[in-house]
């Protein structure tokens, strides 16, 4: 059984973004709730937002289809952030001119799965 969740236009840079997914990606989801607890960084909110409901996903699946779902054999198959739209912002420099500022937006797909033993 697979589970996926997707958030889309999430402000964050996919940079960014991709430095706290690689250190969850392939582990159980507790373990991975522990790890995105003890990361000091803005983006772990929404990413820790966006498991929380691929677990309810698998939960609500697992409950549809009458299975016998454990936690603990739920893993993170894949995730990943792609670039999403991208606001774009003037300042203003001196003699009159002008800088952008773009403000990054994400897309971030989780994909859970049962580990089979």
């Amino acid at each position: 059984m697979e589970v996926r969740a997707i958030a889309k236009s999430v402000r964050m840079s996919p940079r960014k973004a991709k430095l706290v997914i690689d250190l969850i990606r392939g582990k159980k989801v507790g373990q991975a709730i522990a790890i995105l607890h003890g990361v000091e960084s803005t983006v772990k909110e929404p990413i820790l937002k966006l498991l929380n409901s691929a677990i309810a996903n698998a939960e609500y699946k697992a409950e549809k289809e009458e299975m016998n779902l454990e936690l603990d054999s739920l893993y993170v198959k894949e995730i990943f952030a792609n670039p999403g739209q991208i606001l774009k912002r003037m300042r203003p420099r001196a003699k009159g001119s002008g800088d952008r500022i773009l403000k990054r937006t994400s897309h971030v797909t989780i994909v859970l799965a049962v580990k089979e033993n």
